[in-house]
């Protein structure tokens, strides 16, 4: 007699409630929206809803719906040519207050979405997404590292208690150079030696009287800083990627400064424009002695210091200046990790910073020797602007320094401390997430920027839907044929296959491309593969003079062994291209790997529980339908 588990026949039906469940928000169409988030200093309310509104019922722009959710405002629409239409509108309306992007919004059901339905995100050659060309700019981490071997001498020089000595920073960029003074010939020769000892990476020349030493980064040093940079940059950019949980991204080198970054079926289009293209750290710096107000009105400004403003307005109703050191003392590099919060004295968002040893050490000999002065919280912050000068896109850097503390230093502290003075929690969650996803080791500026819309991958989603429709048909067609009642239950195990491979798809937020597709292909025809083992078994055991039923058993079970056998050597395949491919290569590893898990279990398990509705459970079975005469 024909029988199976129980506990079986109930895990094929929970797997197949479960795949009809988490592929079904694949069903639900997305609709072309506009996305708007606020920039610093401005909100997202129903005043600016309103605003909205009517723009677009000035341009005659017809809208589904304008939703606020979560400081952001959703502007639904009916089709991709409103939705450019409406960005436009938008764009010109808000200007830089307000930062909006082409997005692409769920109709899925919330309840679904509650219980993490979600649908297939497609890549940029399917559904299109985000594409970004940035500019490292050399020239900043250059003068960064000239600085500070600036300090360093500077410290070498008071440490031997060089008298008359002094070094100073020329040029700019490329171009950047230090000039050491010295009192005589004979202490420069003897300083050059110890800064090439201690510093090999500045070249070093005498003056022509042999007081001075002119000091250039070397060619070697130069490119290594240049790599690095870009190096650094990509690290840094991809952990930030990883912040906004986009799947498959592409980010990788451009030529000698530009850094190409691809967001397929990215869901946040705004933030993700926000975290990229905004370069945001903070500098600790000291306070200097003297009056701000007079040096902003004068412009007379002490040599060591250098005027900021803080966030607050005085009587004025101006921002506050401040006075604080060049020289800085921690900087986001030293930045171990961050995390947003609130200050429970002050009850005021707060980013608890953890320093490494360095920047530790640091700020731990300066609050020892500087306790009852003051030091400044600089935040800079590097976000790119785009403007319509007649009728093209001019794009530029908007660099913002505020000071958003000037406390006074109570303690002694070093390692771990925490920072205050921001505007809202949402301001400290994005600084904490700049800060903790790494700083940038050279600002970067997106110099060229496209959404590519999903009317471009049209024809790649109908090529894929024509591979997956006529080679699921073709085999269906094939497997009836041929096989007749048991090519019926491959089809449909083949179906309960392509079912759940797309609810595992969906529900781990994978984003599908042509190689995914490819993959999915390449599943179905391995998973009819492990049927036809099967049913070809069960031919053999008939042939050999076996009963019906003890046919069907022999052929699942021994089938199984080779199965298993095939579909361990795909795993293999399948994991080192995960290991050692990249970007749509990974695509195709993580379909492939999943579909081969998924095929052996429909392939056994489910086609023999169907078979076993057909010809177990007590019946007499004279006959077995598999083609071939029997």
């Amino acid at each position: 007699m024909l029988e199976f588990p129980r506990w079986k026949n109930i895990l094929v039906v929970v797997v197949l409630l479960f795949s009809l469940l988490y592929a079904a928000p694949n069903l639900f169409p997305q609709d072309p929206a506009v996305q708007i988030t606020a920039n610093r200093g401005h909100v997202v309310d129903a005043a600016l809803k309103a605003r909205i509104a009517a723009v677009l019922q000035k341009d005659k722009l017809p809208v589904k719906s304008i939703d606020i959710a979560r400081d952001e405002m959703l502007v639904r629409l009916h089709d991709p040519d409103t939705q450019l239409k409406a960005s436009d509108a938008i764009r010109n309306e808000l200007g830089e207050d307000y930062t909006s992007a082409l997005n692409l919004a769920s109709t899925v059901p919330g309840w679904l979405k509650a219980i993490g339905g979600n649908p297939l995100l497609l890549g940029l050659d399917l559904r299109g997404g985000v594409h970004f060309l940035m500019q490292v700019d050399e020239d900043a981490v250059v003068d960064k590292r000239v600085n500070g071997y600036v300090d360093e001498i500077r410290s070498m020089i008071r440490k031997n208690a060089i008298r008359g000595a002094d070094v100073v920073r020329t040029g700019s960029g490329q171009s950047s150079a230090l000039t050491v003074k010295m009192a005589s010939a004979a202490d420069a020769g003897k300083f050059a030696a110890q800064i090439a000892s201690e510093i090999p990476q500045i070249d070093l020349k005498p003056s022509p009287d042999g007081a001075s030493l002119y000091g250039t980064l070397k060619p070697a040093e130069l490119q290594a800083l240049r790599d690095g940079a870009i190096e650094q940059n990509i690290g840094t950019l991809t952990n930030r990627i990883n912040q906004l949980g986009v799947a498959e991204p592409l980010i990788q080198r451009q030529g000698a400064d530009r850094i190409v970054v691809e967001l397929p079926g990215v869901q946040d289009t705004a933030q993700a424009k926000k975290v990229l293209g905004a370069t945001a750290t903070l500098e600790y710096r000291g306070n200097v002695d003297g009056n701000a107000y007079d040096a902003e009105r004068t412009g007379n400004i002490p040599p060591d210091a250098k005027l900021y403003h803080m966030r607050e307005v005085g009587p004025d109703g101006k921002p506050i200046p401040v006075l604080l050191s060049k020289k800085v003392i921690v900087s986001g590099d030293q930045l171990e990790s961050a995390t947003s919060m609130t200050d429970q004295q002050s009850g005021t968002p707060a980013v608890a910073v953890s320093l490494n040893e360095i920047g530790a050490k640091r700020m731990e000999d300066f609050t020892t020797e500087n306790v009852g002065k003051k030091m400044g919280v600089v935040y800079i912050e590097r976000t790119p602007v785009t403007r319509m000068v007649d009728g093209k896109e001019v794009r530029t850097v908007k660099v913002t320094e505020d000071v958003i503390n000037d406390a006074t230093i109570q303690g002694v502290f070093g390692k771990r401390f925490q920072t205050t003075g921001l505007g809202s929690l949402k301001e400290a969650s994005e600084l904490a997430l700049l800060l903790r996803a790494g700083s940038l080791a050279a600002p970067v500026d997106i110099v060229e920027q496209r959404v590519i819309g999903p009317s471009l991958g049209q024809d790649n989603i109908d090529a894929g839907k024509d591979a997956v429709i006529i080679g699921f048909l073709a085999v269906c067609a094939l497997m009836m044929v041929y096989y007749r009642l048991f090519g019926v239950i491959s089809v449909l195990a083949l179906f309960f296959n392509l079912l759940l491979l797309t609810a595992v798809l969906s529900l781990i937020h994978a984003t599908m491309t042509m190689p995914g597709i490819a993959g999915i292909v390449l599943t179905l025809g391995m998973a009819i593969d492990g049927n036809v083992l099967i049913i070809e078994r069960i031919r053999e055991e008939l042939r050999n003079g076996n009963t019906p039923v003890a046919s069907i058993k022999a052929g699942y079970d021994r089938a199984w062994a080779v199965i298993l056998d095939s579909n361990v050597a795909k795993l293999i395949a399948g994991a080192a291209l995960l290991t050692f491919g990249s970007g749509p290569i990974k695509g195709f590893a993580v379909v492939l790997l999943i579909g081969v898990l998924t095929s052996m279990f429909t392939s056994v398990t489910v086609s023999r529980a169907m078979a076993t509705v057909v010809y177990g459970y007590g019946k007499k079975v004279q006959k077995v339908s598999v083609g071939g005469g029997f």
